[in-house]
């Protein structure tokens, strides 16, 4: 439980589902997490009513630090595998099952870090595009209220901008497009299999194209290594979906004529 939207949905989920004495949230703050991400986590616990422990990861990420000194994109990725060590030997301490809280949009560009948030034997959300997971945590959040009931997710879960928080004033946006732009691109190329020239022609900023499809095919291979999960689309990435690794295959521009 990071006090994101994505870790909230799957919480209130697995509590749904499996009833809150079942499902155990873990937070593991780093040196770059905000208080109110920490205080958002516990806030959703409470509500749920789920078991909830703090493991903070900056210890086990200065230990790696000592003996192995990374920077940037390592440095960030080596905090997402640390929790997910810790995860795991949790996992296999209780025998609990790991849940993967990553969404079809961060699969579909390979924003997720590999071993790291990807670990988990299941993927609740993994076919629910990002703009999607948050319209059902606002669903879940009104379903509660209607049965006079308090809701489950934090509002300020829901309308933070999205972060690792992995670095200083990180935000989804510096790496990826917003949101409602990306997931339209991906509606059409992953769900609908338009090419380049059909997406272009559906008005979609090509530029922008060129980049969101140049992620996905390039993804394919963290893709084959993520959890599998609940498939809500006619497309879902697995079975559904599978593009080639072992070549050089790339999604052409049109020829201009």
């Amino acid at each position: 439980m990071a006090g994101g939207i994505g870790s909230s949905l799957v919480a209130a989920i697995a509590c749904d589902a499996l009833g809150a004495e079942n499902v155990y949230g873990v937070s593991n703050p780093s040196g770059y997490s905000s208080q109110h991400s920490r205080d958002d986590a516990a806030e959703l616990a409470r509500r749920l009513g789920c078991h909830y422990q703090v493991v903070p990861i900056a210890p086990v990420v200065d230990a790696y630090a000592a003996v192995l000194p990374l920077t940037g994109l390592a440095e960030e990725n080596l905090q997402a595998r640390v929790r997910a060590v810790i995860w795991m030997g949790l996992s296999n301490q209780y025998g609990h099952l790991v849940l993967a809280c990553g969404n079809k949009s961060e699969a579909a560009v390979g924003y997720s870090t590999i071993y790291g948030d990807a670990v988990g034997g299941f993927a609740p959300v993994k076919d629910v595009p990002k703009t999607l997971v948050w319209q059902l945590a606002r669903w879940r959040n009104a379903e509660a209220e209607r049965r006079g009931e308090v809701p489950p997710i934090p509002s300020n879960s829901i309308t933070k901008p999205p972060s690792a928080e992995l670095r200083p004033g990180q935000l989804d946006t510096d790496s990826l497009p917003p949101y409602e732009q990306l997931d339209a691109i991906l509606a059409d190329y992953v769900d609908r299999d338009l090419g380049l020239a059909d997406l272009l022609r559906r008005g979609h900023d090509p530029a922008l194209v060129e980049r969101v499809i140049g992620m996905v095919d390039r993804a394919e291979y963290k893709r084959r290594q993520y959890p599998p999960g609940t498939k809500i689309s006619l497309k879902a990435f697995g079975r559904d979906r599978r593009l080639p690794i072992s070549n050089r295959w790339r999604e052409a521009a049109p020829a201009v004529r």
